[in-house]
């Protein structure tokens, strides 16, 4: 678990790390913001786009060696990005990061499922989710002490020790099954390029591209008439695991408060500094830290269900807490932390969730559609908090309707989550 807790933490981290060396990375290769936001997504694409195929892939593979290869390209990815001569050659080095770090996200429900029992997977979600975030924390800051200090492409190599723990790890504590690497068949690869491609377009439509939402809806439907798609499509048909894989989505629209909302609202409301926006922000990830171990031994206790609708219940009653007028940066962060706690439980307790009603041998094209899902929602959720803060006027006014907006998601994500329980 601690093997696994790090790897996640190293491709999770990846963008926020990425961030801050993005001005000193234009100015050396000689590109505009606008080029260089496609280093973060050249990241981000590849984890969505092919998530589920690649999960699908996992469940045929030697768990272990999988993951193996996974930190392998994770490495290879950093090194080509660090030592990149030219702009193309860095986004090159990103997708290849981008395709490892979505083997790592698939994989990890099978890493679980391989390495624990049932009855303490939500102890395991819960810690590992706690090492991400505490380790989080940590990520942006150490990536600009590194880019001040030795340059922006000793970014990307500092995670290479980290990476050869990882594989240590591995390799001392992780049983092998003995399947070996399956070669991807043809069917295998047109189901990646069709769901790639779709969701490549659903989230580059949010890029000022409205008219990619025709594409990707194609695309789709193309994929959902393959053979190769039906398991996949058979699971998401199943209520005891689709409504808790759109709970997922729904409230990972989140991101669209953290990501937009508050940063706009500290700077323009309150008059505060960038060191103020990352204030309220750490207050949000601590409480959902402090909360992530806990709420996974609850999860083993009384079941991942009942602690995914506690943890939304108790997001939604911080987000309306944000809907009075917030007068300073202690009235917004404290509100902010309720939500992180409601964070806290519903992630840990969700995962636990979807990987108890998962059959036995599809825990990695679980995985795969979990990724997706809460990638979609990541991405979608600040360009529906933008939209719904323009209706209010911006300002305060559309700080209210934006947060008003979200809330009403993340009911619409608890509906799901009901709805969908199982005996």
């Amino acid at each position: 678990m601690v093997a696994l807790a790090v790897a996640m933490l190293v491709v999770t981290t990846e963008m926020s790390v990425a961030a801050v060396a993005l001005p000193s990375m234009g100015a050396e290769l000689d590109v505009g913001p606008s080029a260089t936001a496609w280093v973060l997504l050249a990241y981000t694409l590849p984890m969505a786009a092919i998530a589920i195929p690649v999960g699908r892939w996992v469940d045929r593979a030697d768990v272990r060696l999988a993951f193996v290869v996974a930190m392998a390209g994770v490495g290879l990815g950093s090194v080509l990005t660090a030592v990149a001569p030219a702009f193309w050659v860095l986004l090159v080095g990103r997708v290849v990061q981008g395709v490892a770090a979505s083997l790592v996200l698939a994989g990890y429900m099978p890493v679980v499922v391989a390495a624990v029992a049932p009855e303490q997977r939500g102890r395991a979600v819960g810690y590992v989710m706690t090492i991400m975030t505490i380790g989080g924390m940590a990520g942006a800051p150490l990536g600009g002490v590194v880019a001040g200090a030795f340059g922006w492409r000793s970014v990307f190599l500092m995670k290479l020790p980290l990476l050869v723990v990882v594989l240590w790890l591995v390799f001392r504590s992780l049983r092998g099954d003995g399947r070996g690497l399956p070669a991807p068949d043809r069917a295998l690869w047109l189901e990646a390029a069709l769901l790639g491609g779709a969701i490549t377009a659903l989230l580059l439509a949010f890029e000022d591209l409205p008219w990619l939402v025709a594409v990707g809806v194609a695309l789709a439907v193309g994929w959902a008439r393959l053979p190769a798609s039906r398991p996949v499509v058979g699971l998401v048909r199943q209520r005891s695991l689709g409504l808790p894989v759109l709970a997922l989505l729904l409230v990972a629209g989140l991101g669209g408060l953290t990501f937009l909302l508050v940063p706009y609202f500290v700077s323009d409301v309150l008059g505060g500094s960038p060191e103020d926006v990352g204030v309220a922000l750490l207050v949000f990830v601590a409480g959902v830290g402090a909360l992530a171990a806990v709420a996974g031994n609850l999860a083993d206790r009384y079941g991942p269900w009942l602690v995914a609708v506690v943890g939304t219940a108790v997001t939604v009653v911080g987000l309306l807490a944000l809907l009075p007028p917030v007068g300073s940066l202690f009235d917004l962060s404290w509100r902010l932390a309720v939500v992180g706690v409601g964070q806290g439980l519903f992630n840990a307790a969700i995962s636990t969730l979807i990987m108890s009603v998962t059959p036995e041998g599809r825990a990695g094209a679980a995985g795969g559609i979990s990724a997706t899902a809460r990638m979609l929602g990541a991405t979608v959720g600040p360009a529906v908090a933008a939209l719904a803060a323009g209706w209010g006027g911006n300002g305060a006014g559309g700080f209210r309707v934006g947060v008003a907006v979200l809330a009403a998601v993340v009911v619409a994500g608890g509906a799901a989550l009901v709805a969908g329980r199982t005996r």
